[in-house]
């Protein structure tokens, strides 16, 4: 029996129009353009401008383009994900929106949320259908409008966060492309360091809540860093060593772009030369679920059939993990 993998046919992306930059950020906090970029290596991020625009917005535009430049009929699409940290509403979920927004008709579709590891998560998901010989088509969408949930007096987060969507879809393939192996892991041990209090069922927002700034993102940098490091950098070594690949058998290393000195640390760690490293953070900051997808469609004129690519994400909670999938076309 022909083995089915599930391979990335298409990617593509969304980005908000307006840039802030450091410099705007100075005039709003107290911080300087290269306090951030030393520690970040951001320059600039995109934020979705406009009352009632929320994550699905940006959603439907990726999903949009990548049906388009794929020649696929939104009819013939099965399944539709969003990995998202910023759902328009509680309910429906965002990706009921996109699938609505792009006339996917005949898909069911659903969220999920692993806060920066969800495209992973959801790439994850998204493959079993397709191994499984349930789907043909399924589009993947990671997107996050975090200027919502930013506190923009707050320089610790601030800085970090932008807005922007990306979405690939997902077809079944017998050629040995495609995903090959996933390691994704999850602790809430982490959940005190990297969190939203409120807007759940645990803290529902009262006027308290609101007033103490409970419904923005709340980050305890050091140990955050720490855990992404080793999360990060020992899940693609285990991943590679069950897999038999060295350093030179990948062509690309997908880090998460959450900060320059994590993607770094990440990369010396897991001995790949920077020069085979996707970074794109200086240009849209931390997009949360959309950044990996984001970094592929900047790289996609980059990538040829059968390329090692290893993806790999950590996210609040904490989540993590990495993806070895060889490129499709």
């Amino acid at each position: 029996m022909t083995k089915i993998s599930a391979a990335i046919t298409g990617v593509h992306g969304y980005l908000p129009e307006y840039r802030l930059t450091n410099k705007e950020l100075e005039t709003m906090v107290d911080t300087n353009d290269e306090w951030i970029r030393t520690r970040t290596g951001i320059q600039e991020r995109r934020i979705l401008k406009g009352e009632g625009k929320g994550t699905s917005v940006m959603g439907i535009e990726a999903a949009k383009g990548l049906l388009e430049k794929t020649k696929t009929d939104p009819k013939d699409v099965e399944l539709v994900i969003c990995a998202t940290v910023t759902g328009d509403m509680i309910f429906p979920d965002t990706a009921n929106l996109i699938a609505k927004g792009i006339g996917a008709t005949n898909a069911f579709s659903f969220d999920l949320n692993a806060a920066c590891s969800g495209f992973l998560f959801g790439l994850q998901t998204a493959s079993m259908y397709i191994e499984s010989g349930r789907y043909k088509k399924v589009l993947l969408v990671g997107a996050d409008k975090m200027s919502s949930i930013i506190d923009y007096e707050d320089r610790a987060t601030c800085i970090i966060f932008g807005d922007g969507a990306g979405a690939v879809l997902l077809e079944p393939n017998t050629e040995g492309v495609g995903l090959q192996d996933a390691l994704l892991k999850s602790d809430a041990t982490g959940a005190e360091f990297l969190h939203l209090k409120a807007g759940g069922s645990a803290y529902p927002s009262t006027a308290e809540t609101v007033a103490n700034k409970e419904h923005y993102v709340f980050q305890n940098g050091r140990p955050v860093f720490k855990a992404a490091v080793s999360g990060m950098s020992s899940s693609v070594g285990e991943l590679m060593k069950r897999n038999d690949l060295k350093t030179e058998d990948i062509k690309w290393l997908v880090p998460h772009q959450a900060n320059i000195r994590i993607i770094e640390s990440v990369a010396r760690m897991a001995d790949f030369p920077l020069e085979r490293v996707m970074v794109n953070i200086e240009k849209y900051g931390n997009t949360t679920a959309a950044t990996i997808p984001l970094c592929l469609w900047d790289w996609e004129d980059q990538l040829q059939k059968g390329d090692n690519l290893i993806l790999t994400s950590f996210g609040g909670g904490f989540t993590w993990g990495a993806i070895y999938l060889k490129w499709a076309y």
